[in-house]
């Protein structure tokens, strides 16, 4: 997710929450992967997750769509370190 989060940030979620396109969620994939990736759209099989870095990581071009169960939280905030400003903008 760079340049918008970086390796070691800390997040705060709000678990079991629905996303809306355009926010930063916590989803698993397929396989097992836990993955932090920016909710685009709602399909019919799923949400369609991708990186905000497209030439680096894995994404639902990769994986295809994650089923809504499997969306684990939508990110409010970034906690650690400190915030640099409202999330709504990630």
């Amino acid at each position: 997710m760079r340049p918008t989060l970086v390796p070691g940030d800390r997040l705060l979620l709000w678990h079991r929450r629905s996303p809306r396109p355009g926010r930063v969620v916590v989803a698993r994939f397929a396989d097992g992967t836990v993955a932090v990736k920016r909710a685009v759209e709602q399909r019919a099989d799923g949400w369609w997750l991708l990186s905000d870095n497209p030439d680096d990581g894995v994404d639902s071009r990769h994986r295809g769509a994650v089923p809504e169960a499997e969306v684990l939280g939508v990110v409010l905030a970034r906690v650690w370190p400190r915030p640099r400003g409202l999330l709504g903008r990630l």
